[in-house]
């Protein structure tokens, strides 16, 4: 059996665990990228003949030739793959059993400064539908720190302006409530209103572009072409890792950025909080003065 044809099966599966979009997208990525690696070969695809040796040359690939998360990210895709195909009885014994994740060193991505975030706001200033959407866009990631599929899968019925809460479902499809600042609260007000006037504004979809749904490559492209009009080279998941600074600077505690942010791992939030940590510790030695004897 080919691999590429179980594909679609293990993508039933994955929407019967309540998978998100997102991660059915990384798990089938990981197997395309396996099956054009083994083509690249001369290797055989089918599931069957398809050995330890491949999956390790394949990982030794993967670190050769991609970041270490993006290495680390396909091992634990096609991890999953494996586990579901031997639960299934595709397959008797996991290929990857015993096999190590690659190590992925710490590296903090660079933060946004305060005169960053402003730039990126300014360049999304105007009055036509692309400007207030991009707007919402844009605030809302920076004042909420919520996920890029997180945003791409809101509703209309996701905003509460009146509560100035919306509601977002997380990673395992857990839905929980972000609270959203008065400015961040008046362009997504100001994006309604522009909505209405748009061709598909019936839709349940809260993103909309010309051809519909905003999909998480039209929201990523958005924000990438704001920055680029702001002088700026930055990926929208960078501003996620900035509002968890953010959060610490004002003194935030820990346990409410877990809830807000929809962390359940205290590792992810010392993931998160560890761009500019330093500049936080040296901040708050100042703070505390404790050299003025």
């Amino acid at each position: 059996m080919e691999l590429s044809s179980l594909i679609p099966s293990f993508e039933t599966f994955l929407r019967a665990e309540n998978r998100t979009v997102r991660t059915a997208e990384t798990y089938r990525e990981a197997l395309q990228r396996l099956i054009a690696f083994l083509e690249g070969e001369g290797r055989p695809t089918d599931v069957d003949q398809i050995t330890r040796a491949d999956i390790i040359s394949f990982r030794q690939y993967l670190v050769e030739n991609y970041r270490p998360a993006t290495a680390s990210n396909r091992h634990r895709s096609l991890q999953q793959f494996y586990r579901w195909a031997v639960a299934e009885g595709i397959v008797k014994d996991d290929p990857m059993r015993g096999l190590k994740v690659p190590h992925v060193p710490e590296e903090p991505p660079p933060i946004l400064t305060q005169e960053e975030l402003r730039r990126l706001v300014r360049a999304c200033e105007g009055k036509n539908f692309i400007d207030r959407r991009d707007m919402a866009i844009v605030r809302l990631l920076a004042a909420t720190g919520m996920r890029l599929g997180e945003l791409t899968d809101m509703t209309t019925e996701s905003l509460d302006r009146e509560a100035g809460v919306v509601t977002v479902i997380g990673k395992g499809r857990r839905p929980r409530l972000v609270p959203v600042d008065p400015r961040t609260a008046q362009a997504l007000d100001r994006y309604a209103r522009a909505r209405a006037g748009h061709r598909n504004h019936d839709r349940a979809d809260l993103w909309l572009g010309k051809g519909g749904r905003m999909r998480e490559n039209g929201v990523y492209q958005a924000v990438k072409r704001r920055a680029k009009m702001a002088g700026l080279d930055i990926h929208p998941h960078q501003l996620r890792h900035t509002f968890a600074h953010r959060w610490k600077m004002a003194g935030g505690s820990g346990e409410d950025l877990m809830r807000v942010a929809g962390w359940r791992s205290p590792q992810m939030l010392a993931r998160y909080g560890a761009s500019a940590a330093d500049e936080r510790a040296i901040l708050a030695a100042r703070r505390l003065g404790l050299g003025e004897l």
